[in-house]
């Protein structure tokens, strides 16, 4: 069997089993890729009676549209929570682990116990659930879209504010990420208290 082929039948397979379970709680993190402020996680167990039209990856979302359905998931999931680490946490174990602690976080704060967790990308993190790592899963998975929509809204809107402490950084614009912009400040202005001193654009700036 081709290895595509084998993956797609996989895919089968774990849509089966998801769809046969109820309380699949969707995990998503976001921020994994800016060179300032937290990554924040969130964790969905949406409602199989109420669907959501529009649910995918947050990506590919325009921030209007975001809004707007971070907002009904919240209204219409049976729970939903969200989990964070900190920059401190970022530069003490490292990215990969801060996203799964931020994600343990969030799932460990559900009101509901999840019967199955189904988390996007190949990590998983340790929780004493059923887990599945599913890549992609954010467009894949409607509880994972879900997960990924309200996690973004909540980070980009906690970025947005600190544009206001942090004046002429761009954080309202670029939130964290490593543009132009962003790099060009901190050559100017240099580096912040919710800057990741361990990522190399930052070290090098660090006065």
């Amino acid at each position: 069997m081709l290895f595509s082929n084998y993956l797609n039948v996989m895919k089968v397979i774990d849509h089966t089993y998801i769809n046969s379970i109820d309380l699949v709680a969707g995990v998503d993190e976001v921020g994994r890729g800016p060179l300032a402020g937290p990554v924040v996680a969130a964790a969905v167990i949406l409602d199989s009676k109420i669907k959501i039209n529009g649910l995918k990856d947050s990506k590919k979302l325009s921030h209007k549209k975001r809004v707007i359905l971070s907002e009904l998931i919240k209204s219409k999931s049976l729970a939903w929570s969200l989990g964070r680490a900190e920059v401190e946490e970022i530069d003490n174990i490292n990215i990969l682990q801060a996203s799964l602690l931020a994600m343990k976080r969030a799932i460990e704060a559900l009101d509901e116990k999840p019967k199955l967790v189904v988390v996007d990308g190949n990590f998983k993190p340790k929780v004493n659930l059923k887990t599945i790592a599913i890549i992609k899963g954010d467009n894949l998975i409607p509880a994972i879209s879900a997960a990924s929509i309200i996690a973004k809204v909540s980070r980009d809107d906690e970025m947005v504010k600190f544009d206001d402490k942090y004046p002429g950084y761009g954080f309202s614009s670029h939130k964290g990420y490593p543009t132009k912009q962003h790099v060009e400040a901190l050559v100017r202005l240099g580096v912040t208290k919710i800057h990741r001193r361990t990522f190399a654009p930052v070290a090098k700036y660090i006065r």
